[in-house]
Order: C-alpha cells, then sequence, then structure tokens
C-alpha cells in the first residue's frame, strides 16, 4: 500500500477548488506561507455562517435521538456565535454581522420546527475525517465529512443529507454527491439508497436527488483527481482567467499585504486573514 502521507488528498471542497480555479487550489490547498509554515484562509461573512450552522447542527448528530434537543438549538448557536463574532468572522461592522447572525438563527428556528430526519436514528462513521483510497495505484485518497447520514431501518441502509445555508443552489454537474456516495459506501458497511439537500434559508423540507452511480461517480471524481495529482507534479496552477479571478483574488490580495491577520484556526494549522470592505468582493463566495 502506498504512503498515505504522499498521497495527494481529494475532498469535495479542493476539487471545488480546482475546478473553479487551480490558483485558488493552489493558495486554498497547496501554499504554505513560508514565514510560519501554514496554510492561509481568508474569513468571510458567508463563511462564518456556514460554520456556525453547521457547527450546531454537527453537535447533535453524536447525541441519541431522543437528546438532540434537550439544549435548544438558538441556544446552541447563541453560545458558539462568539467564537465568529467580528473580525474572527470576518465581519468589519455590527450590522452586517446582526443579520448574519439573524440569517442562522432563522434557520435553526426552521430546523427545529421542521426537524424531519433530525429526530430520526443516525449513523455516524467513527473516523473524524472519512477517507479511502480512491487509486492506490495513483496514490489518491479520497477524503469528507457528511453532515448527517440517516438510517433507514426498513432497508438497513442510509440516508445521505447534506445542510446548504447558502443562497444558491447546489449545481446539477457538482462532484458533491458522487463524492459523498463514494465515501460513505466505502467507509460504512451499510449501503447508500438515498441522497438529499436541505436548503436551511428557504425549505422546511429536504430536497431528495437522484443518486449517483458509484462506478461513473468513480470515474468523474478520478478524472478531476489525476489532473490535480498532474497540477501538483508539475507546479502549474493556472489562473483561468490570466491573473486573478474572483475565487483566487482575495488571496492574491492577501499575499499582497492587503490583508489583516485575525489569528489561527481552531487546529492551529492556518492562519485567518480578514480582507477590507473595500478589497475583493467575498459575498461572491458560493459555499
Amino acid at each position: 500500500m502506498p504512503d498515505k502521507y504522499t498521497a495527494v488528498w481529494v475532498s469535495h471542497s479542493s476539487s471545488s477548488d480546482f475546478l473553479r480555479c487551480p490558483q485558488l487550489y493552489y493558495y486554498q490547498n497547496v501554499y504554505k506561507d513560508p514565514k510560519t509554515n501554514h496554510k492561509i484562509k481568508v474569513m468571510a461573512p458567508a463563511l462564518a455562517l456556514g460554520s456556525a450552522v453547521h457547527e450546531v447542527l454537527e453537535s447533535i448528530s453524536v447525541l441519541p435521538k431522543d437528546q438532540r434537543f434537550e439544549v435548544s438549538l438558538l441556544d446552541k448557536f447563541h453560545d458558539l456565535w462568539p467564537k465568529f463574532s467580528g473580525k474572527k468572522g470576518g465581519f468589519w461592522d455590527e450590522p452586517t454581522e446582526n443579520k448574519y447572525r439573524a440569517r442562522g438563527e432563522e434557520m435553526l428556528r426552521r430546523a427545529y420546527n421542521h426537524p424531519g430526519i433530525l429526530k430520526n436514528p443516525a449513523v455516524k462513521i467513527q473516523e473524524d475525517l472519512p477517507h479511502y483510497w480512491l487509486s492506490e495505484e495513483e496514490g489518491i485518497i479520497l477524503c469528507g465529512k457528511i453532515d448527517w447520514l440517516e438510517y433507514l431501518p426498513d432497508t438497513d441502509s442510509v440516508h445521505i443529507v447534506d445542510f446548504k445555508t447558502g443562497k444558491h443552489e447546489e449545481d446539477e454537474s457538482s462532484l458533491q454527491l458522487p463524492i459523498y456516495n463514494l465515501l460513505v459506501t466505502n467507509c460504512q458497511k451499510r449501503q447508500v439508497t438515498k441522497a438529499s439537500y436541505w436548503y436551511l434559508e428557504t425549505n422546511d423540507e429536504l430536497t431528495e436527488k437522484p443518486l449517483p452511480d458509484l462506478e461513473e461517480s468513480k470515474k468523474r471524481v478520478l478524472d478531476v483527481a489525476l489532473q490535480m495529482k498532474m497540477a501538483r507534479q508539475i507546479n502549474r496552477f493556472k489562473c483561468p482567467e490570466g491573473e486573478s479571478c474572483r475565487y483566487c483574488k482575495p488571496l492574491l490580495a492577501v499575499l499582497e499585504g492587503q490583508g489583516e491577520a485575525i489569528g489561527l484556526d481552531e487546529y492551529g494549522r492556518t492562519d485567518l486573514y480578514i480582507l477590507p470592505p473595500k478589497g475583493p468582493n467575498m459575498e461572491s463566495v458560493i459555499l
């Protein structure tokens, strides 16, 4: 078996970065600041909002179903929000922060009032970061965290659910469900029989999606993974629009000294920055 420490690790987020802009992929997934040996990340309001809501819902995914609502989701959110408040969450002013915090409260209020899958049995993959060898021959590992796996007792199978906190629907060509289907199939024993998105800002119910074919999924994901591997081997990560595009521009701005350092991420391995409001428009980030 090849060495997992020299393998190319591929996830939905990293492959999405690569497909949007190879230069974005490089600065978010490969580059390390030579002064700190840390990766860099630009915090933005939409990112803070998504992280906070997901963290609240993840905290109940590990609980038995009859204990998940003993503490209010809103109380959990309010306890957690200081972690993202102010510049730590990419907020330069209080009105903007209040707007995003209110959006998060409304999402969790919706989840509490229409719990659906949240009150049903759930499967929890034991690995902190589920992963497996997508191709041992090519040295590629597929990895990623799944928001929620509903257990379906009638068929002893699982239902993949991804929580969406952004304002845009996932593109039909997205690799997210193909990647998640591969991960769940290979990282636990039960068959995947269903997949859905939950658009928490707008929908009380789940949006069920066709379950991707596993063989076709592997082919599609491996094709992108091999492109990522090649880019790393030849050290070529060219922005499709030339010097920069709306995706890679914020990270380039940080490297040009326009960002303000705001500390480390919770793992202590990534330097966090915030850009001034007149800098690159972070509202264009798609989550």
